[in-house]
């Protein structure tokens, strides 16, 4: 299926889907999960796609059903919950500001490993390139279809050609080493932990009025890209695994891929893994900033949110929203820990996967079988984060908890006190 010259055909749909969701994800999640399942991560990553890959189901039917993008917001204003919508529109731009934050910590540290030029380097990268892709999409230049196909290419062949060496090698204890014995039990709790990973599928449900013939073509795009990012992912973590050993992920869990890659191909093997690396989180905070500043110029919009956020540059471009969101991520990647940052993020999409799982469940869009799976895997999987975040990261799960909160029942009392209507009525 060939591209036209104003829509995004199967090619760059397909390409925007994987780079979405491997566009930060690998690099970002494996020590992360091989700290929490262990000799079970490969499992992790199959659970959390398999939840995924019921919530995308959901999604792709949902926007055919209403003829329309725009995500879980759109999908509850079609049924009249404009209060929850709201509500759930603020849970969800704050878990894309954690994912925004997640990758500009993580292409800070692969940078600052090769640099090699302190501690403060990293987080003086993140707030960097968060900077650049402010800049470029306040110009009008935020979205490259062509230059994604390209890039999402250049990073599964260095993701897969990773893991096939490390496969090549085949030895299993090196999945354990070093790390206490998990049970099976543990793999719920890994894939609830990175479920992020995952994500950034559903940013392809903004651009529906810019796909060549949606109907058919986000379906079968975005479900077969999560199946190949499933499998992507599960090579990866038994690869790099069966290189470096599990501890070693752990120990160098913002770095592991370049790790793994220098115990492969020497100096030469991080300097493409890093290369990856860069590309991969650019392009992931590129995407993941710009359809997040339309997501919430719509919310403005509808008055769910502030109408000082309902504002455009000459450019066509909601500036104001560009800034705010990536200066909070810049704040973030530098204040916050991987781990931390990880699950903030995961337990935002866990929840709002469940609610569009729920909704296309209670609505009869597509099979109930898959759309009932989906909802409450991603609910148990919710509550499967919280537990372990109780236990690990209860200052993070307060703090998250109170955003929602506010998200639910401060959100009313502040519209009240500012201006919301839009402009453009």
């Amino acid at each position: 299926m060939k591209q036209t010259q104003t829509k995004l055909g199967f090619n760059a749909t397909w390409s925007m889907a994987v780079g979405g969701m491997v566009g930060g994800g690998i690099f970002s999640t494996l020590g992360v999960v091989v700290g929490i399942a262990g000799v079970w991560t490969w499992l992790s990553f199959v659970v959390a796609g398999l939840i995924a890959l019921a919530a995308g189901y959901s999604y792709v039917k949902l926007a055919a059903h209403y003829g329309e993008g725009g995500g879980a917001f759109t999908f509850l204003r079609e049924i009249n919950a404009n209060s929850f919508a709201g509500s759930l529109s603020w849970v969800l731009i704050v878990g894309y500001v954690l994912t925004n934050s997640v990758y500009a910590y993580t292409f800070g540290q692969y940078l600052g490993h090769v640099v090699g030029l302190g501690p403060w380097f990293p987080r003086a990268a993140a707030v960097a390139i968060l900077a650049l892709f402010i800049g470029l999409n306040l110009r009008g230049v935020g979205e490259a279809g062509g230059v994604e196909i390209v890039l999402v290419w250049f990073k599964i062949a260095v993701l897969v050609g990773l893991a096939s060496w490390g496969l090549a090698q085949w030895d299993p204890p090196m999945l354990s080493q070093g790390v206490p014995v998990t049970g099976i039990s543990a793999a719920l709790f890994g894939a609830a932990s990175v479920f992020m990973a995952y994500e950034g599928f559903q940013l392809l449900t903004y651009d529906y009025d810019d796909i060549d013939n949606p109907q058919k073509t986000l379906p079968l795009a975005v479900l077969s890209a999560i199946v190949v990012v499933i499998i992507i992912y599960v090579v990866v973590a038994l690869g790099t695994a069966m290189l470096i050993g599990a501890d070693q992920i752990i120990q160098n869990q913002e770095v592991a891929l370049a790790i793994a890659g220098r115990q492969a191909l020497g100096t030469f093997g991080v300097v493409i893994v890093t290369i990856a690396a860069a590309f991969s989180t650019g392009s992931a905070i590129n995407s993941t900033l710009f359809a997040t500043a339309r997501l919430v110029y719509e919310v403005a919009e509808d008055g769910e949110l502030p109408a000082v956020l309902d504002h455009k540059n000459k450019a066509g471009i909601p500036n104001r929203a560009v800034i705010i969101l990536g200066v909070l991520a810049a704040i973030l990647a530098v204040l916050g820990g991987l781990t931390i940052l990880v699950e903030a993020a995961s337990l935002s999409f866990l929840f709002t996967f469940a609610v569009v799982g729920g909704l296309a469940f209670r609505e009869r869009v597509g099979l109930r079988l898959i759309t009932g799976f989906g909802a409450l895997a991603a609910a148990a999987a919710s509550v499967a984060l919280v537990g372990r975040m109780l236990k690990t990261d209860p200052l993070a799960l307060v703090f998250l908890c109170l955003l929602v909160l506010i998200a639910m029942f401060g959100r009313p009392i502040l519209l009240r006190h500012v201006r919301t209507e839009s402009r453009h009525r």
